[in-house]
């Protein structure tokens, strides 16, 4: 049960965190997706300790870790390379644009895909029902918090957000926005932009 309270309590920080980007209620409010993410990973990292006995136990874990590593991968790339990382997590500004090249044409918010899809190699690594809940519960928590951000956040943070949700489908990318995915990721390429 500790590991689900730090998974719940991670995703209050998330949460909190946005409101106060946008509300502006205190200076200090800023760490909190830093504590949240700290959080979910330490409880991430001891689900992992106390279920590595099941680890490769069967010739299917390579492949759920293989997965999970590439989810995680393709994560990381999502919130930390794919952005501009200045104009994201360094200045504040009010009315900035959302970014809608790459992997942000796909889908509006493409992270909750990879969060998901690593949550559910884990569940399966782990082989345990508190692994699985844990998964499955932070898993809707990350949906919860992208719905929170698409209607709430990101539409008084960014100027552009209610044109990019016009174009780019919320989660489930379609035909066209994997076209439009591709063709800005190959059009950025191009360029020789980074």
């Amino acid at each position: 049960m500790l590991m689900m309270g730090l998974g719940c309590f991670a995703f209050f920080c998330y949460f909190l965190y946005d409101y106060n980007s946008v509300r502006k209620i205190a200076g200090w409010m800023r760490v909190l997706f830093g504590a949240g993410s700290f959080f979910l990973a330490a409880a991430t990292a001891v689900l992992f300790w106390k279920n590595r006995t099941e680890l490769f136990q069967t010739s299917a874990d390579g492949i759920w870790m293989a997965a999970g590593v590439l989810f995680l991968c393709l994560l990381v790339y999502t919130l930390f390379f794919a952005l501009p990382f200045e104009a994201t997590y360094v200045e504040e500004s009010r009315y900035r644009e959302a970014y809608t090249e790459g992997i942000y044409a796909l889908c509006r918010h493409p992270g909750v895909l990879w969060f998901g899809g690593f949550y559910l190699c884990a569940a399966a690594l782990w082989k345990s029902q508190e692994g699985v809940l844990f998964s499955v519960t932070v898993v809707l928590l990350n949906v919860l918090y992208a719905a929170f951000q698409d209607r709430y956040s990101f539409p008084r943070t960014f100027s552009n957000y209610e044109e990019y949700k016009k174009k780019t489908p919320f989660l489930i990318p379609g035909r066209e926005s994997i076209r439009s995915a591709l063709r800005r990721g190959n059009s950025r390429r191009g360029a020789g932009r980074k």
